[in-house]
């Protein structure tokens, strides 16, 4: 069993349940999946750039990503319906657990001038959002074949109703938001 999900499960699933005040284990809120997406903006070498991409999505999330089409035709932006623009990757279960581990005990604390994660990310719907700047703060990611630096998108969704649990949830199992600032 991953350490992150047997963390959960003996934990902070407990410490939820009592906190919320509710009887089934079942209601509490937990993970659902973990969706990372990156856009590929480039009118030259776009096959090249997704391939290159799509190896180093395989090795940050160890599952092979979905090409994204453009819905519509943009002619400001060269763009044509169907052409892809990026990729996108929907992590649920085991790999789920491995790639939370992994970002919060790892890739999070490799950022540069890391200070935690905003806390105005949340969406109301028991989602947060966190995009990162660089793909090389990921420990798989070998600087000497990467092309060019590309942020992610990375989109954590719970079975929470609120920002308010959202946010707990994501305390408990570990992510480290921001500290607020309490004015003198």
């Amino acid at each position: 069993m991953n350490r992150l999900k047997q963390y959960i499960n003996e934990t902070v699933t407990p410490a939820l349940q009592k906190e919320l005040g509710l009887k089934n284990h079942m209601a509490v809120p937990k993970l659902d999946k973990v969706i990372v997406n990156v856009g590929i903006t480039e009118d030259q070498h776009q096959a090249e750039a997704l391939k290159s991409m799509a190896e180093q999505f395989m090795l940050i999330t160890g599952q092979k990503p979905k090409t994204c089409a453009a819905r519509k035709s943009i002619a400001g932006f060269h763009l044509r319906a169907g052409d892809p623009i990026g990729l996108k990757v929907t992590l649920r279960g085991e790999r789920m657990y491995q790639f939370m581990d992994k970002l919060i005990s790892i890739v999070l604390p490799r950022v540069k001038d890391f200070q935690g994660v905003p806390t105005t990310a949340f969406d109301g719907r028991g989602n947060y959002s966190l995009g990162l700047n660089e793909q090389i703060v990921f420990p798989e990611i070998n600087y000497d074949k990467i092309d060019r630096i590309r942020g992610l998108q990375i989109v954590i969704v719970t079975t929470a109703k609120d920002a308010k649990t959202t946010r707990r949830v994501l305390e408990l199992i570990g992510m480290p938001f921001k500290k607020e600032q309490k004015n003198a």
